[in-house]
């Protein structure tokens, strides 16, 4: 007798939940896991290579000390990393779902501008970068942004200031307005996520609004942005990640600067602290957007 008909069709269901588990599990297990492990062993060892491969010798938290009190950029770029992640994730996540709002509506050449707003994604790809660092455009672009771009000058901030705006409100913005390129070249993964979010929502919805006489507005509020919410928790939390280990990161090369120079038990330290921050805003993102989130049922 076969196997699978001595079994109860709950456990047969038990049976495929693991088998569809199982993937991911090994996965998570042998890249994940394990590296982690020996990355915080590393993390609190002095690491020295012999012939034979490498021998540790534990040091405590001497490495986890180095890297906050004595390097000389690490707290200071660990702490502008994280600001500059609070900054870039809303902007991102309000660009890529505009533009995806705008991509949705029937026009002429609706292809082609879907094209050119999922180029980022390509350019993004490490040879790209590769090539970029030598790219004479890509080298003005970055002379745009050093000199705050296009609408980034005295120009901007005398309009902010002659509307009366706050202080703090007129930075951000310019703040902003200084990151476009930075903001364009990492929406391309959430607006194509947006683009299926608007697309999965079905039409009789609408259809019922306009009957009941919603305006667009209120159909936005009311239909479009609490059956999003799943698919905007998804592109924060993609966003977040994306912007923690973006090759273009100034932690990250000073993390493999400082390993490159021999410091192992020191990289590996400053690796450890900069996982555990980025867990931790994971978990209180989640935490927060959870009490909002609507799921369809």
């Amino acid at each position: 007798m076969k196997l699978s008909n001595r079994l109860t069709l709950k456990q047969r269901k038990v049976v495929a939940g693991y088998l569809f588990s199982l993937p991911f599990i090994l996965g998570f297990t042998l890249f994940f896991i394990y590296p982690f492990i020996q990355a915080f062993i590393f993390s609190l060892s002095q690491l020295s290579l012999t012939r034979e491969g490498f021998e540790l010798s534990f040091s405590g938290l001497q490495n986890y000390y180095y890297a906050i009190n004595v390097h000389g950029q690490f707290f200071r770029v660990y702490i502008e990393t994280i600001l500059n992640m609070f900054v870039n994730v809303p902007l991102v996540l309000a660009f890529s779902f505009f533009t995806a709002m705008i991509l949705n509506q029937k026009f002429k050449g609706r292809f082609l501008a879907r094209l050119i707003f999922f180029l980022p994604v390509i350019m993004g790809a490490g040879i790209i970068i590769q090539l970029e660092m030598t790219d004479m455009v890509n080298q003005l672009m970055h002379q745009a942004r050093g000199a705050g771009f296009v609408f980034g000058g005295a120009g901007l901030r005398n309009v902010l200031m002659n509307a009366q705006l706050p202080e703090p409100l007129i930075e951000f913005v310019l703040n902003a307005v200084n990151r476009i390129p930075d903001i364009i070249n990492a929406s391309g993964i959430q607006i194509l996520i947006f683009l299926a979010g608007l697309q999965s929502i079905p039409p009789s919805i609408y259809e019922a609004a306009d009957v009941e006489g919603a305006s667009r507005w209120e159909s936005f509020w009311l239909i479009t942005l609490p059956l999003l919410s799943p698919i905007i928790i998804t592109n924060a939390v993609y966003t977040i990640i994306d912007t923690f280990v973006t090759p273009s990161n100034e932690l990250v090369m000073l993390i493999r600067s400082v390993r490159l120079d021999g410091n192992h038990g020191v990289s590996m330290a400053m690796s450890v602290l900069y996982f555990l921050v980025i867990i931790l805003i994971l978990i209180l993102v989640l935490k927060i957007a959870n009490r909002w989130v609507f799921y369809q049922e």
